[in-house]
């Protein structure tokens, strides 16, 4: 039996976030045939992000292709954000295939072979596009892959009325500690620097340092969790290790980008430890002609350098070198 060819587009967009979709819509308005392969549901990253999230962004800083996002608020929330890229992705047709990973990339002659979990396609070009979202980074003490533990927040009302512990001291533990408190939970924090956060939203760092201050939450500062047990959890602090009783803990600790998945594709990480992919910032391409990142990926190992707002314009460039080559 023959096997049927693989489908052939121009261009293969790599991860449905909002700068992917930034991408598709360039691709589509370039007249050049393309689909978008995420591994998750759309917008993945941003469906992972707390329940109750309010950006620190205004809305029309997240507008991706000049389709504008109108919010009830100057700064909108979770549930508007994923209510906009899904109506971009409606009205714009933008041609997307979910809960699709990409397993491997590879280049064959003139074009790009791309093996997903479901089947292959080829292209001419890649564009990568995966955030940093989907790998955390991992405490690496004993009793973390109990099931109480996660490094995931959603809603708050799950943790009322028990011990909970949160990892970090940023926004997303930030929100998770003052959400959860406020719903019942008996909430202590662990953090591995002097102080909350610089980073933390402007409207929501007082909140924390009051409510730490009034005791109403319990902080741990240059601390770092020594171990997890069903009931409790071991903290060592400046003054000596203390147990506490402990029912979830949240680890906030931050997540990192798939480096590997770069690596195994054949694109050049930088020897320093912010692990920096090569790639021409004109043009976007790396060091593997044809294949071109976007977004927060950019950055390696440095996550908080790149964001939508200002990531927006990688699409523009990919497409404007990706045009004058297919001429």
């Amino acid at each position: 039996m023959i096997k049927p060819k693989p489908e052939h587009y121009q261009v293969i967009i790599i991860g449905g976030g909002p700068i992917g979709l930034a991408c598709a819509l360039e691709a589509k308005r370039s007249r050049l045939s393309y689909v978008v392969l995420e591994k998750g549901c759309l917008v993945n990253s941003l469906y992972n992000y707390p329940t109750n999230m309010t950006f620190f962004s205004t809305s029309e800083r997240l507008e991706i292709g000049n389709v504008p996002f109108v919010s009830n608020n100057a700064k909108p929330t979770r549930a508007e954000a994923l209510e906009y890229y899904r109506r971009v992705t409606v009205s714009n047709e933008i041609n997307l295939k979910l809960f699709e990973e990409v397993l491997a990339v590879k280049k064959q002659d003139v074009n790009f072979t791309v093996r997903t979990a479901m089947t292959n396609y080829t292209a001419n070009n890649i564009i990568i596009a995966t955030g940093f979202y989907d790998i955390p980074y991992r405490l690496n003490v004993e009793g973390e892959d109990l099931p109480k533990v996660t490094h995931y927040y959603k809603d708050p009302h799950f943790y009322a009325f028990q011990h909970v512990a949160i990892i970090g001291a940023q926004n997303s533990a930030v929100d998770a500690a003052l959400e959860t408190w406020r719903k019942g939970a008996i909430v202590t924090m662990v953090v591995r620097q002097p102080e909350i956060g610089k980073r933390v939203k402007y409207w929501v760092r007082p909140d924390i340092i009051n409510r730490i201050k009034e005791g109403s939450i319990k902080a741990y500062f240059e601390s770092t969790v020594a171990a997890i047990r069903e009931h409790e959890m071991e903290i060592q602090t400046p003054d000596g290790m203390i147990t506490i009783p402990n029912d979830r803990v949240i680890a906030m600790t931050g997540y990192e980008p798939n480096l590997s998945f770069l690596k195994k594709t054949g694109i050049r990480l930088s020897k320093a430890p912010v692990r920096k992919p090569e790639y021409n910032e004109k043009t976007q391409e790396t060091n593997i002609e044809g294949i071109y990142l976007a977004g927060v990926i950019c950055g390696g190992m440095d996550t908080h350098s790149l964001f939508i707002e200002n990531s927006r314009i990688h699409a523009k460039r990919i497409m404007a070198h990706i045009r004058r080559r297919e001429k």
